[in-house]
């Protein structure tokens, strides 16, 4: 991420195949690798392992500035200034490859001025107000802040008060492990400090209806955080980001 902050970046870049027959699973589209199929990650892999070749050997990344990170179908191109000569690359080595490249998903951003999401993080330049030095900022995107939100309201929901309450508790804690995991990462703190209150919103929401507590201050009384996470025992999400356990204990 050295270079993040001295020009553009291709964001989210995903190539897709000539058309072929579609095994089973993911959308029911005639050309490219099947979106959400499970083959699909391996299919673009075997596709575009040229790519990361090509752009190895030919020292693409020291002679045009640009790295290339990719993941799957999905890749930035992180560039010191102008954009045009990396894509060209790309493009002719996807053209070799008889892939085109999906115009729809593909954007030119400056990195100084504009975030972009990438595997479900956004990435944007910042600015520290402790030491005033520029930084890039990686944090969960509001897409999967969004979508676990969604799968906690889900787990807890009105409807699911008669599931007994250990077994929610352990199916909450099974979704928040794996977010977490793969999350824990950047500059997560304050996304997680959100998701930790929604979290524990959601459970003291059930067991005020549970107990038939009505108001929300009798609930903090009696289900407070520590009570949720020592007596119930939920997960309870990182405070600080990964790489500041890691800085501590090198």
């Amino acid at each position: 991420m050295k270079r993040f902050n001295h020009g553009h970046m291709i964001a989210r870049s995903p190539c897709y195949a000539r058309r072929q027959r579609r095994p089973s699973g993911g959308k029911g589209n005639r050309k490219g690798t099947p979106q959400g199929g499970v083959i699909s990650p391996l299919l673009a892999n075997l596709y575009l392992h040229l790519l990361d070749r090509i752009w190895e050997r030919h020292d693409v990344e020291r002679r045009l500035g640009a790295r290339l990170v990719r993941d799957a179908d999905d890749a930035v191109i992180l560039c010191r200034g102008d954009s045009q000569p990396a894509m060209t690359v790309l493009e002719t080595v996807l053209e070799r490859l008889e892939l085109t490249l999906n115009r729809d998903k593909t954007h030119v951003v400056d990195a100084r001025e504009q975030a972009f999401n990438f595997l479900g993080f956004s990435i944007k330049w910042a600015r520290s107000r402790r030491t005033g030095k520029g930084y890039p900022n990686v944090e969960p995107s509001k897409r999967a802040e969004q979508r676990i939100k969604a799968r906690l309201k889900e787990l807890t929901a009105r409807r699911r008060t008669p599931v007994p309450m250990p077994r929610m508790i352990e199916e909450v804690n099974q979704v928040l492990r794996g977010w977490s995991g793969y999350f824990h990462d950047g500059n997560c703190t304050k996304v997680f400090g959100r998701i930790r209150w929604f979290t524990e919103e959601r459970g003291r929401t059930q067991l005020r209806r549970r107990h038939h507590v009505r108001t929300r201050t009798r609930g903090y009384e009696r289900f407070s955080s520590a009570h949720l996470r020592d007596a119930l025992g939920l997960f309870k999400l990182p405070h600080t980001a990964g790489w500041t356990s890691a800085h501590a204990s090198a």
